[in-house]
């Protein structure tokens, strides 16, 4: 048998480790002195201490292998922290490749008008209306009429806050002329269909996303932008692209100070 201090230095653990492990009943000393309290502990309970650091160095937690001392199936908990890894691993991986990006960038003096974030756009609510538009200024024109004509019908609909109305692209290519899209714009509830305009619930996906200030005419440079970064990161454009338009003609003066985000929704290669 062996005090406290003794054990601790066989062991190679503190005696506050020891004490803690006592307290949750992960390892209690073989015997503790009524008299004067001292604890003591035996040379098979090296082995046990043994295998609670093992786990611990594995990545279990205190109740994790509480549960495995108390009988619980050490395979099953081996593969979910297996899997826990392999996606701690992933994403780890992930961040690398953007390091890697960001210093080559840097490195080749690129002006980094554009950064790009990974987001979790959520489930919505939106109306929207399909159309084909003969350019992108046509959109003064033909937006606020669309908002215009789901008022008219639905005059107790609110936009969801925050705010996000985007436009989709689905021509699948970039085009200056005759352009498919649907304009959205989120809301909090269902309203009544028009001829054109129609309601209906968007999925939450994932999605690169980079903002762009300034005009539309220069919003290519914030495409081309995106799209290298999916490609050097090794993600896969998983549906259209989406523009959101934050700022703009209807609450900026100048231009140059309307922002707008390009969303891209993207799936991890494997």
């Amino acid at each position: 048998m062996y005090r406290i201090g003794l054990f601790s230095k066989i062991s190679k653990t503190t005696i506050k480790t020891l004490r803690y492990y006592d307290e949750v009943g992960l390892l209690r000393p073989a015997y503790i002195d009524k008299e004067n309290g001292y604890r003591y502990y035996s040379t098979e309970q090296l082995f046990s201490l043994h295998n609670i650091i093992a786990l611990k160095q594995i990545g279990f937690s205190i109740d994790e292998i509480s549960l495995i001392q108390a009988g619980g199936k050490i395979t099953n908990i081996l593969e979910q922290r297996k899997s826990e890894i392999e996606s701690e691993l992933s994403d780890a991986i992930d961040k690398l490749s953007r390091i890697n990006n960001y210093i080559l960038e840097k490195e080749g003096s690129f002006i980094m008008n554009y950064q790009a974030v990974i987001k979790e756009l959520p489930e919505c609510i939106v109306y929207s209306k399909r159309m084909v538009v003969p350019s992108y200024d046509s959109y003064f024109q033909l937006i606020p009429s669309i908002g215009e004509e789901v008022s008219k019908a639905n005059p107790m609909l609110k936009c969801s806050i925050p705010e996000y109305c985007f436009i989709v692209y689905h021509d699948g290519e970039y085009k200056e002329k005759d352009i498919h899209i649907e304009f959205c714009e989120a809301v909090d509830n269902y309203g009544l269909d028009t001829d054109e305009i129609k309601f209906k619930k968007i999925s939450s996906v994932t999605a690169v996303t980079v903002m762009h200030k300034g005009s539309y005419t220069k919003l290519g440079e914030a495409y081309a932008y995106i799209f290298k970064w999916i490609k050097d990161n090794k993600y896969t454009v998983a549906d259209n692209p989406r523009e959101s338009y934050i700022d703009g003609i209807w609450n900026k003066n100048k231009e140059e100070d309307w922002l707008t985000e390009i969303q891209v929704p993207v799936e991890k290669n494997n």
